[in-house]
């Protein structure tokens, strides 16, 4: 538990005046100063609990027989990084993120739990909440924003506005996370409209995603309440959103890195940094592994021109401000809580040391507090909710001898497009043509147990394998399965139905690599470094069999995603996004 401002202010006021004594103080200490934009040497700094009482250049009428005193010998010290967007519930469990972001300087991260909640609906949320407390890391919460994407079409779980109103009573419950579907605001769609006014009410924040709005359609978004955005690419569309009074986070993650078309444009413009900020939108094992977290964005900022205290700034202290929490995080000052980072220089934004209120968790670039693993109910390791599969269930009927299909037509792993395609029907059956590169792709409802699918085509995927299977994929979690054969797809599926949820190859009836998920189907319960390794592989496997893309595990994760043009899939059908219609698979 943490201490609240209100119920510290005498301790601390005791504490600054020296009448009561420091646990812990910070000397010689080259301080980065979010507040004045300067480096302050020789400072200390004396803390009480989990906050800090006193920073200045003599703190030693706070020490008593009891303070503990390390000297910092003139190393640079900052407050903590935060991640003010980014989708945890991915990959690894909350408890093994945070030793990864740890050693990266993040001791605070914004989740937006989008599916765990498309998975599990408010009870999936709830024990979610869970996951992510009592760390040594600070995990603030909101009420996934994008859920259904599209309800036309959606499969996804959802919250009742009822629902919502309850999950932000939580403390760690901030409020509203990226409205992604903008035309819902624009259009003024009921629901939408209900929650953003039930949050404004609470006086909650409300998360942005304006992909593609401009002019009168993001005068609109913003007047609703929304004031932040990650989705810029470029600095047009940063200026655009600033010039609106939006905060912006600047992207770096394993989806998309945006920092090197925005930063020197930001710095030949002179633009306020006050409102701008980084954030990974969710990191994959590897990518974190390679190349860290927020760290990485100051690191790469610094190297397009941004002066080393301006992107602390940015990773700390505009963060804070933007979820209002400004008076207990952000900063290095009196009543703040002391999430402090120690650096040896200004290069690699490693730290040597890492304080969470005042507590050391990471000292020498090693975890050394106990991170306990958390017990998970049985119900949310069993989503994936189908029988056993043969290859019948992937068969696609025609009475023509040639047929014409209609593709999804893979431009990347994320974009597509309708294409179409000449196939033969054998018996009455229309076959994939791995000669032609065409797929078949089908999308099967594993959470709610309708038995509800969709087969169609794939096109451009390239990869000399059986099938590629995922039970996680944005933002409806079905279970989707390419394949060039239908044995080799049956066999994917029923390993993760088995598995009860995960990635897999498969190649002549053989598991080539496999991923499991076993918690909703979109978390591993191994530890970082397994799955890392796991994840790695799934991906060599399908690059080494010649796939066309370089990132594949995104192509199952994107197909049902129906906030992207321009053809998707998903239980219900395959889905001309523009159009608001159904595809046939074939004519």
């Amino acid at each position: 538990m943490t201490s609240s401002l209100a119920n510290s202010i005498s301790a601390l006021n005791s504490v600054a005046m020296g009448e009561k004594k420091a646990d812990l103080v910070l000397k010689n200490c080259n301080l980065l100063s979010v507040y004045t934009r300067e480096i302050i040497p020789k400072t200390q700094i004396a803390i009480f609990n989990d906050r800090i009482a006193y920073v200045g250049q003599d703190a030693s009428h706070t020490l008593g027989s009891k303070t503990k005193i390390i000297d910092v010998n003139g190393k640079y010290v900052s407050p903590g990084f935060a991640d003010p967007h980014l989708h945890i519930d991915q990959f690894v469990l909350p408890s093994e993120f945070a030793k990864k972001a740890l050693l990266c300087g993040v001791t605070s991260l914004f989740s937006d739990p989008i599916d765990i909640v498309s998975v599990g609906g408010y009870k999936g949320f709830q024990e979610f909440l869970k996951l992510g407390e009592n760390l040594p890391i600070r995990i603030f919460q909101v009420v996934p924003g994008g859920l259904p994407v599209d309800a036309k079409f959606s499969n996804s779980n959802s919250l009742s506005l009822s629902q919502e109103k309850l999950a932000v009573k939580h403390p760690h419950v901030l409020g509203l996370g990226e409205v992604f579907s903008w035309t819902k605001v624009t259009l003024r769609e009921p629901k939408t409209m209900k929650s953003l006014s039930a949050m404004l009410e609470c006086d909650c924040i409300i998360n942005g995603h304006t992909a593609g709005a401009s002019d009168k359609k993001l005068n609109a978004y913003v007047s609703s309440g929304i004031l932040s955005c990650h989705e810029p690419i470029n600095f047009d569309q940063v200026l655009e959103r600033l010039r609106l009074g939006m905060w912006i986070m600047i992207r770096e993650g394993s989806i998309r890195r945006d920092l090197k078309e925005i930063i020197p444009r930001v710095l030949s413009h002179g633009t306020y940094l006050n409102r701008l900020m980084f954030c990974s939108d969710g990191l994959d094992p590897l990518d974190i592994a390679k190349f860290g977290h927020i760290d990485h964005c100051i690191r790469e900022s610094i190297k397009l021109g941004l002066k080393p205290i301006d992107a602390i700034t940015m990773a700390t202290k505009n963060n804070f401000d933007y979820y209002n929490m400004g008076k207990d995080l952000g900063g290095i000052a009196p009543g703040k809580f002391a999430d402090i980072l120690i650096f040896d220089d200004l290069k690699s934004f490693k730290p040597s040391q890492v304080f969470v209120g005042g507590n050391l968790v990471v000292s020498n670039g090693k975890i050394i507090t106990l991170i306990k693993k958390k017990s998970i109910p049985g119900w949310i390791k069993k989503t994936v909710k189908l029988k056993k599969f043969t290859k019948n269930d992937f068969l696609i009927k025609s009475k023509k001898k040639d047929v014409l299909a209609n593709t999804i037509f893979l431009e990347t792993e994320i974009i597509t497009k309708i294409g179409s395609a000449q196939l033969k029907s054998v018996d009455g059956q229309v076959s994939a043509s791995l000669d032609s590169d065409v797929w078949k792709v089908a999308a099967f409802d594993r959470t709610h147990g309708t038995n509800r699918h969709t087969i169609g085509f794939l096109e451009n995927f390239g990869a000399d394998i059986g099938a590629f299977a995922s039970t996680w994929s944005f933002h409806e979690n079905d279970l989707i399965v390419i394949g060039s054969n239908d044995s080799d797809m049956a066999v994917a599926s029923n390993h993760l139905v088995k598995n009860q949820g995960g990635l897999v190859v498969v190649k002549s009836g053989k598991i080539l690599a496999s991923l499991p998920f076993q918690v909703a189907g979109i978390i591993s319960t191994e530890s970082f470094e397994k799955v890392t390794s796991n994840f790695e592989k799934i991906n060599n496997s399908i690059l080494d069999s010649g796939c066309n893309f370089s990132r594949p595990h995104l192509i199952p994760l994107f197909l049902p995603f129906l906030a992207l043009p321009s053809v998707r899939i998903l239980s219900g059908g395959i889905v001309d996004v523009k159009k608001r219609s159904y595809i046939s698979p074939i004519n």
